[in-house]
């Protein structure tokens, strides 16, 4: 008797199990986009500035939201990189949220740009894991909308770390720590392979600059705004001329482009922290 009811409830789970597992991707994404969406809207008008720390579980359930919807194609061809920009864009929007004016209207726009971010994200990273199988034609639009995104979640976090005015060593070590997976990230989706180790020193590299420049910034007088706004400018240089060293385009002109980026760059940012 107990067996025989055992047996029912197991084959109710399996039919729930099976059924979410059944669902078709795109519906699968926008679950992910409302849930986490309204679960950031509502998460500081119900706990207020500790609602920081549901950010970082924020994030986590985004990997397992990624898990859940990239399931099928996962099986097949496993990449971790696919979980790096989803679990930082959620952290980086989560923690900013906390940081801007607690108006409703700032709100609904924060959480409106974090779902469409979020939802665009999830389409190009299903884009990364197809492409790495077979070429479709959407890789190109993937990689933009995937490096727009990218340097959306540094700007937000590098704003948020310097907000903290943590001590020198703190700081270095969170830009650091950042920066090295999103330079990973950055660098995938552009060879899609599942082994970063093969540009292991060149992304040590370019993360190691960004924190020697990090470590320069710390002393400057400046508010978090105009630092963040500058070290993602340095890595749109340093992981963009990457990006394009990797498609074989580093040409004369498309330097000079990034040259040019540099010096507005370098005079905004002067301009601004003299005014602040």
């Amino acid at each position: 008797m107990m067996y025989k009811k055992f047996t029912q409830i197991w084959r109710k789970i399996r039919r729930k199990i099976n059924f979410l597992i059944n669902i078709p991707k795109r519906q699968k994404f926008i679950i992910t986009v409302v849930v986490l969406s309204l679960t950031l809207f509502f998460s500081e008008q119900l706990f207020g500035r500790g609602g920081m720390y549901l950010a970082f579980l924020l994030a986590l359930f985004t990997d397992l939201f990624v898990l859940w919807a990239e399931s099928s194609e996962l099986e097949d061809n496993f990449s971790p990189q696919v979980f790096i920009l989803p679990l930082f864009y959620t952290l980086s929007c989560a923690l900013f949220y906390f940081l801007i004016p607690a108006r409703f209207l700032t709100r609904i726009g924060m959480t409106s740009l974090y779902a469409f971010g979020l939802y665009s994200l999830l389409l190009s990273e299903n884009i990364f894991i197809v492409s790495s199988i077979r070429t479709i034609a959407l890789l190109s639009s993937a990689r933009t909308v995937s490096f727009i995104v990218t340097l959306l979640s540094y700007f937000f976090m590098a704003n948020v770390v310097f907000s903290l005015h943590l001590n020198i060593f703190l700081t270095l070590f969170f830009v650091f720590t950042f920066s090295f997976p999103l330079i990973i990230h950055s660098i995938w989706t552009h060879t899609l392979e599942a082994d970063f180790r093969l540009h292991f020193e060149w992304i040590s590299l370019i993360a190691i600059c960004i924190a020697e420049t990090t470590l320069i910034l710390w002393f400057w007088p400046t508010t978090p705004t105009i630092i963040g706004l500058f070290l993602t400018g340095l890595f749109y240089i340093l992981v963009g001329i990457s990006q394009i060293w990797l498609e074989k385009r580093l040409f004369k002109g498309v330097m000079w482009e990034y040259i040019w980026v540099g010096v507005i760059i370098f005079l905004v940012f002067i301009t601004f922290s003299m005014r602040s």
